[in-house]
């Protein structure tokens, strides 16, 4: 995907301690440069639930590279299908992701989340 990522597939992502357990995977010594970490549930072959704890941000919204990760996680670990879309449900909104021997393709919304001011 271009950046660190590691998949954990869980029963709930609803139940998982995001805030204590984000930061374990974050400063973990098996991942010196820091890592995302993707908390996936399997909804079914076509359907996963995500939540995400990014480096250095904490958890937020949506991911698409780990968004991404996640499915083809969930590819390789037999729990969806090569070529066929995967939808993933994310706080922020859902992303379809499309994972194949060639690419992975990400189709969704952008959202406008924020507005600031910077003064430099």
């Amino acid at each position: 995907m271009g950046n660190p990522h590691a998949v954990v597939f869980v029963s709930s992502v609803d139940k998982v301690e995001l805030e204590r357990i984000g930061p374990l995977f974050e400063y973990s010594p098996l991942f010196p440069e820091r890592v995302n970490t993707e908390f996936v549930e399997i909804l079914d072959e076509n359907t996963i639930k995500m939540r995400v704890w990014e480096r250095g941000s904490g958890e937020t919204l949506a991911c698409g590279t780990g968004a991404c990760a996640a499915a083809v996680a969930a590819v390789l670990n037999g729990y969806c299908k090569k070529g066929e879309d995967v939808k993933v449900i994310l706080r922020g909104g859902d992303l379809i992701i499309n994972y194949t021997d060639e690419t992975v393709i990400m189709t969704g919304n952008a959202e406008k989340v924020f507005d600031g001011v910077v003064e430099v």
